[in-house]
């Protein structure tokens, strides 16, 4: 069974050799980076820094960094245990007869057991800070040394905004940046939904300071409502030394329905009760960002770190809409995740066995900040943007709490076994979209979002063709930029036998697919921000129905009975 907190995951990971405790000091500016990207490269252990400059809270880092502890952290041997227990759960076996019946009742009320049970008290709040609540307490490490640098690495409104707020008069600064000659440096397409609405030609600094109301691009001015103006210099950070909250459990609730949703974002630390929060249009939790600006409201949310071992990982998966993480968080626990209200946010509830919990609110008439640059996951900075601001309200914690944190960059990290057992474990939900693919395979040097090398049972002329449009139509697979379609014979886990494929089965002309739709926001090379074009690669065998096929030549392959005399006989040959 998975473990029920993370001082208990750690105890685990120490008793099994898993896990190292580093005793001397170290900085969390770059120092605790370093150390965890050698070490995960190396498939080294988890790491316990018991001595963290600035803080009297340990940091634990890599936790997840190896598919050991990937599946350990899960409470199975391997991914295809949880694949299996998903693929019996969306195609159960119909019970016929009364004996079946019974023997079926202990899987229904396991399923029964599964919701979230909320309690009225949680060791996360065992020690609760409001007035003296200090985001800058934390040991939120620097993961890069370009992390929060604003003379690189941010986009051109950002730029603009900041040379136009600055040692000028606001209201001259707001002129400045609507003026004919300021609108041309700012680009109306790049950036966050925050910033197209702030400096797109529909936004409100385009209209000039008297505007009260804010229009975007498919988006009626009365739809967005109560925006205040701000002055530029409001946009800037108050404070922007590049430390991020990382391996988050970001809590929000649809104002409509009180469905839940919990997301891993990034957070920045701007302030003792001031942050960032950076998530993309395309999240759940933007989404309801934007359902708590039309309703005018406040938005609560509550950041966790820690609590059940399967709860970072949940956090990460790709459920649709409406789908609670912490049921989904249940199925994984083999029982349901308890949780407590938040005690200044009592709206939202989170892991009543979380370390450390940071509560507060996004107001959505604030202007908002900018945010970053920050050292990514696709092992490139993405561009200091404007994002809402979390105001913090509360801190809680367990006595003597462990902070998680992860970092990212170039492939392979931490997060690298998240991803993978997202792929293993969600391979039969993708099979009941798209009963055409045998298996798949994320490849590292593709980040998630960028490959995907598929395998399919050849069956009709443009199958490979149609398993493409199909995965570009799934889900947040539509996010991939890249598809490789091989026959069944092919391992798709074998990158160099697929590229074989690929290479020695394509006519460019004839079996690749381009078309245009969204991409990752993080996808620097599309020319505009979220969307651009994607490529498929039919290298499956050609039929004549195909187009212009020549004479189709067999592949090498020895004959069984050779390779079997030769295993047979190996030893013989002294090799």
């Amino acid at each position: 069974m998975p473990a029920q907190d993370f001082q208990t995951l750690v105890a685990e990971l120490e008793q099994r050799g898993w896990l190292r405790r580093v005793r001397v000091e170290v900085d969390p500016i770059l120092e605790i980076s370093e150390i965890a990207d050698r070490t995960v490269k190396s498939g080294g252990p988890a790491l316990l820094f018991e001595r963290v400059r600035g803080s009297n809270i340990p940091v634990l880092i890599n936790t997840f960094g190896t598919k050991q502890r990937m599946c350990h952290a899960l409470g199975v041997d391997d991914f295809q245990q949880l694949a299996d227990r998903v693929k019996a759960l969306i195609k159960p076996e119909m019970p016929t007869t009364l004996l079946e019946k019974i023997k079926k009742l202990p899987q229904l009320i396991a399923l029964g057991s599964l919701p979230p049970k909320i309690v009225r008290r949680g060791i996360c709040q065992e020690i609760v800070h409001r007035d003296d609540a200090d985001l800058t307490a934390l040991p939120a490490i620097k993961c890069w040394p370009g992390d929060g640098d604003l003379t690189r690495n941010a986009y051109a409104h950002v730029t603009q905004a900041m040379r136009s707020a600055g040692g000028r008069d606001s209201d001259d600064a707001l002129r400045q940046a609507t003026n004919t000659s300021s609108k041309s440096a700012i680009s109306v397409t790049e950036g966050s939904e925050l910033a197209r609405e702030y400096f797109g030609e529909a936004g409100f600094l385009n209209h000039g300071p008297e505007t009260t109301g804010n229009a975007t691009a498919g988006h009626p001015k009365s739809e967005i409502r109560d925006f205040k103006t701000p002055n530029l210099s409001e946009l800037l950070p108050p404070r922007n030394d590049g430390r991020y909250l990382t391996l988050t459990n970001v809590f929000t609730k649809n104002p409509h329905t009180g469905e839940r949703n919990i997301g891993m974002y990034r957070v920045q630390v701007l302030g003792p009760k001031l942050a960032a929060m950076h998530w993309h249009m395309h999240h759940d939790g933007a989404r309801h960002f934007r359902m708590h600006r039309e309703l005018g409201k406040r938005m609560p949310v509550a950041v966790s770190f820690g609590g059940p071992a399967v709860m970072p990982y949940a956090a990460t998966c790709p459920l649709p809409p409406g789908i609670d993480e912490c049921l989904f968080a249940g199925f994984l626990n083999g029982g349901a995740i308890e949780l407590v209200p938040c005690v200044t946010q009592p709206e939202i509830e989170v892991p009543a066995s979380a370390e450390i919990v940071v509560e507060g609110y996004i107001d959505p008439q604030d202007a908002p900040v900018i945010e970053g640059p920050f050292g990514d996951h696709t092992g490139f900075y993405s561009l200091a943007d404007l994002y809402p601001r979390l105001h913090v309200t509360a801190i809680t914690q367990r006595r003597n709490p462990i902070y998680p944190t992860t970092i990212v960059g170039k492939p392979p990290q931490e997060d690298f076994w998240l991803g993978k057992a997202t792929e293993r474990i969600f391979l039969p939900l993708l099979q009941t979209i798209i009963p055409d693919i045998i298996d798949y395979n994320l490849p590292t040097f593709g980040c998630f979002h960028n490959c995907a090398f598929v395998k399919i049972k050849k069956e009709y002329p443009y199958q490979a063709r149609r398993v493409m449009s199909a995965i570009w139509g799934a889900g947040q697979m539509c996010f991939t930029k890249m598809i490789v379609v091989v026959d069944a014979h092919v391992n798709v886990q074998d990158e160099n036998e697929v590229l074989f494929h690929m290479l020695a089965n394509c006519d460019p002309r004839r079996d690749c697919v381009i078309t245009d739709g969204p991409l990752d926001i993080l996808d620097h090379a599309s020319p505009g921000c979220g969307v651009g074009s994607k490529i498929g690669w039919d290298a499956t065998r050609k039929w004549p129905a195909e187009g212009a096929v020549r004479t189709w030549p067999d592949e090498l392959e020895m004959s069984p009975e050779i390779r079997e005399l030769v295993t047979r006989r190996w030893k013989e040959y002294g090799l």
